[in-house]
């Protein structure tokens, strides 16, 4: 059973930092797609970046290029968000989720982000609260 659990959120004042970690277990895809989602309340829930194991290159939505730096550990099978310069419009429960790919000709991570491809797991969201 693929299980993955978020940790690392809490309360960070703007313009402050924190950096979210995803721990995985029991995949046996070779390749899949794996990203982070936020849901703020009374909002739609939106990927904020993805990568695929076979492009290993991440999506970023534009809110938050340039602040947010996706990275995996394949070794430890985890994944952190490193996100700077956080404001309020950061705030919300983030959670990360797995999508196991076979034979898949859509290798970028925007695919997964942008909700073309439902995610098959997710785990557990983190809060960050972002004061001002």
């Amino acid at each position: 059973e693929v299980q993955l659990q978020a940790s690392g959120g809490g309360l960070v004042q703007a313009g402050g930092s924190l950096r979210l970690s995803c721990l995985i277990s029991g995949l046996t895809s070779d390749d899949y797609a794996i990203g982070w989602f936020r849901q703020a309340p009374g909002k739609e829930r939106e990927g904020v970046s993805c990568i695929t194991t076979i492009s290993n290159t991440p999506y970023y939505i534009e809110s938050v290029k340039g602040r947010f730096t996706f990275s995996r550990d394949s070794a430890e099978n985890t994944i952190d968000l490193q996100m700077d310069s956080l404001s309020a419009e950061d705030t919300a429960v983030y959670y990360c989720a797995v999508r196991e790919l076979v034979k898949t000709t859509y290798y970028s991570g925007y695919y997964y982000c942008a909700g073309y491809f439902d995610m098959n797991y997710w785990g557990k969201g983190t809060l960050v609260t972002v004061s001002s």
